[in-house]
């Protein structure tokens, strides 16, 4: 079947970084933007980590954006709810610090731009565990605009995490397609070779490659931002 679509991920793919820097990066100015709300650090990150999980086992049920602060909630007592705003002003201004743990390649928008000089369609999916309003600003730290793509997922517009195959399938959905009719390209083992499940072809970028499981990856195409701009010229 004809490749109609190319998703893409975007942490360590579109977006280089060092994911541990960034996390450290990430949790401490957050932690330091909402000190003065009364929340402990040590408490706050681990509240962070478990709605993490609890959005990557959403069932569906509800958006992973409910899934969150419904468990920030259970740890914080209903009042917690009244903060969200203070979240949206970290990420409007302190999130950005996050950046420095970042790199930055030109070849990131080629890569795109090869997808639609082939006249394919194009699609960001990044794992949907971060709020619209932080997702935007890491589109543009990598150089890109949300403009670029036809739908990019956030916790808001979505009900599955990666490397849940129903979140893929939900965007296969959302678009129309089969998954035979679609490209993955990303930078994980497991999360975005997840992907297959649904029928996707799959492309890693080995740039900033994940892949603590040591899976065998020999038999997914992969390689440089290069070699991943050749295969898209070769669909």
């Amino acid at each position: 079947m004809t490749i109609k679509a190319v998703l893409f991920d975007l942490d360590g793919t579109l977006l280089p970084m060092d994911q541990d820097a960034f996390v450290k990066l990430y949790f401490g100015s957050l932690a330091k933007k909402l000190a003065p709300r009364g929340y402990e650090a040590e408490k706050l990150i681990s509240a962070i980590w478990g709605g993490t999980k609890a959005m990557v086992k959403n069932d569906g049920s509800r958006t992973n954006e409910q899934v969150f602060w419904d468990y920030f909630v259970s740890l914080f007592g209903e009042g917690a709810r009244q903060d969200e705003p203070h979240f949206d002003a970290f990420y409007r201004t302190d999130f950005v610090n996050a950046k420095a743990a970042c790199g930055y390649t030109e070849k990131a928008a080629g890569l795109v731009q090869a997808v639609k000089e082939k006249g394919l369609r194009t699609a960001l999916a990044t794992n949907p565990i971060f709020p619209d309003i932080a997702t935007s600003q890491r589109i543009r730290w990598a150089g890109l605009n949300k403009a670029d793509f036809e739908l990019y997922t956030t916790y808001e517009n979505s009900r599955f995490c990666k490397p849940n195959p129903a979140y893929y399938q939900a965007i296969l959905n959302q678009m129309g397609l089969q998954g035979e009719e679609c490209l993955m390209i990303g930078n994980d083992a497991v999360e975005d070779v997840a992907a297959m499940h649904c029928g996707m072809q799959v492309f890693l970028i080995t740039d900033c490659l994940l892949n603590g499981d040591k899976a065998d990856i020999t038999a997914v195409p992969h390689g440089s931002f290069d070699d991943a701009i050749q295969f898209v010229k070769n669909l």
